[in-house]
């Protein structure tokens, strides 16, 4: 029965840009809780296309291609296919198991990914990237984003380009739909995401909703959290289903207080 669901009965708000949302979204019904899309990013493909074509046209000169996320995934492995194949003896890394399993499901087999932590410092941890003196690398990523892995594998002796697959973008979105649906937990997966809230709520807003617990996959976005005023931040492991785990985990305890 629904009611002995885990989430029977509870609003959750996901975050993540609308096509990443839904699985998510899904299985928080699954659950039994009501998922309120509330996209804190849009997703595009880049304003200019031509600095990723030449990139990629270019590919047979790379060692080794990163995807930075499912988007990068996404934005990457089409504008690869828009030139042909990808070619056979190049390696592929990810950061996260989303993205891994976006690879997958591109056809790509062969994957360096963390299976831990999901981030660039544990990539940059694996025996795959020690040694990687020469090396052309090749970061799909989106507009701007974080350089340390970049600069990471420079500092080994890599040589490293950019290829921007995607831009991001602040969506339109009216913060009195969070206020109107009666939520009880928010999940933000990136700290940019995490900004753009912030910023939409007005003093009074954030009063209203920083008591509300917030899920958060990542220490580093915990941290930007807890240093803005959220009193209730939960970090989960990684992708949905380190969210889902959290927030079962967070509603079974509530029940038995």
């Amino acid at each position: 029965m629904t009611s002995k669901l885990p989430l029977s009965g509870l609003n959750i708000v996901v975050t993540r840009p609308h096509e990443q949302a839904l699985q998510l979204a899904q299985r928080i019904g699954q659950a039994g809780g009501k998922a309120v899309l509330f996209p804190l990013l849009e997703i595009s493909p880049p304003e200019n296309p031509h600095p990723l074509r030449e990139v990629v046209s270019r590919l047979q000169e790379f060692e080794l291609a990163i995807f930075i996320s499912p988007n990068a995934v996404r934005y990457g492995i089409e504008a690869i296919h828009a030139e042909g194949e990808m070619p056979a003896h190049l390696k592929i890394a990810t950061v996260g198991q989303g993205s891994a399993k976006a690879l997958q499901n591109m056809g790509v087999r062969k994957i360096i990914a963390p299976e831990d932590r999901y981030d660039s410092e544990a990539l940059l941890s694996l025996p795959q990237l020690q040694n990687v003196a020469g090396w052309h690398v090749v970061i799909f990523r989106g507009d701007g984003g974080r350089e340390l892995l970049g600069d990471m594998l420079k500092a080994r002796g890599a040589i490293v380009e950019y290829a921007e697959c995607y831009r991001r973008s602040k969506p339109q979105q009216s913060v009195s739909v969070l206020f109107d649906a009666s939520i009880d937990a928010i999940t933000v997966t990136s700290s940019e995401a995490l900004k753009y809230l912030w910023e939409m709520l007005e003093e009074s807003g954030r009063g209203r909703l920083a008591s509300a617990p917030l899920f958060v996959p990542h220490k580093r976005i915990a941290e930007a959290a807890q240093q803005m005023g959220w009193q209730n931040v939960i970090e989960t492991a990684g992708g949905d289903d380190g969210l889902l785990s959290g927030l079962v985990g967070w509603a079974e305890n509530r029940k038995s207080l």
